[in-house]
């Protein structure tokens, strides 16, 4: 019993902030990003309100572009290795993952311990388990979690950028989740914490779509899709 539909059989785990608290760390190596580029010019400092609404779950060049749009900044477009000293889009989001890269090194990688419970569930319950995330450091991340044999498949920003696909709120990183599943969307479920990624679950006609509220935004998550939102994964135990 894990809360989940009866036509249900594979599960589709966004990262940071569903199965770790990693997105607490990045949103802070995001204001630590912004917040010199918006001071510069005279501008409100970067808010918890911005990360949510431009930055959570897009890959990490969309929500540079989409942030700095909001602020009616301009900045040129550089190539996917800029420097992190670069003032370009893509050494904005370079110069991103190198503070998140660090404070994950200081502060460690948790999962949450609901998650760890909800996976093995699921485990048990014969479900097909894939990690679906917009950042390149999935690989790394589960490992430091010790989650990584849970997992079947990884669709990452890594993945993301090689098959080209349209990052959240694009349904295209799921369906390539279901699909190294071996698993009709239709039977798959979307976990999910960002509005972003909630918006793909129902774009991509999912079988149902989990929103995960650790910021106090339930209403928000259902009002982009979610079927259910719940704090804490293992929830959906105990309501199952």
């Amino acid at each position: 019993m894990i809360g989940l539909p009866d036509h249900v059989s594979a599960c589709l785990f966004d990262l940071d902030g569903v199965l770790t608290g990693t997105a607490a760390l990045h949103r802070a190596a995001w204001k630590e990003t912004f917040d010199p580029l918006l001071a510069s010019r005279g501008q409100e400092l970067f808010s918890d309100a911005d990360y949510n609404d431009y930055v959570d779950g897009r890959p990490r060049f969309d929500g540079v572009r989409a942030f700095l749009v909001s602020r009616g900044i301009e900045l040129p477009e550089g190539p996917p290795d800029s420097p992190p000293s670069d003032e370009t889009i893509e050494g904005i989001g370079n110069r991103k993952n190198e503070r998140v890269r660090e404070i994950m090194a200081e502060r460690g990688v948790d999962p949450y311990p609901g998650s760890v419970r909800y996976l093995e569930a699921a485990r048990r319950a014969g479900m097909r388990i894939a990690v679906v995330t917009s950042s390149a450091n999935g690989e790394a991340v589960l490992d430091a979690a010790g989650l990584s044999r849970f997992v079947e498949a990884r669709i990452d920003g890594v993945v993301v950028t090689e098959r080209k696909l349209a990052g959240k709120p694009a349904p295209d990183s799921f369906l390539a989740g279901a699909g190294a599943l071996n698993t009709a969307p239709a039977n798959a479920a979307v976990f999910e914490d960002a509005l972003s990624g909630v918006q793909a679950g129902k774009a991509g006609h999912f079988g149902y779509v989990v929103g995960v509220d650790r910021v106090g935004q339930a209403d928000a998550l259902r009002a982009h899709g979610a079927d259910v939102v719940v704090t804490d994964l293992a929830e959906l135990l105990e309501n199952g």
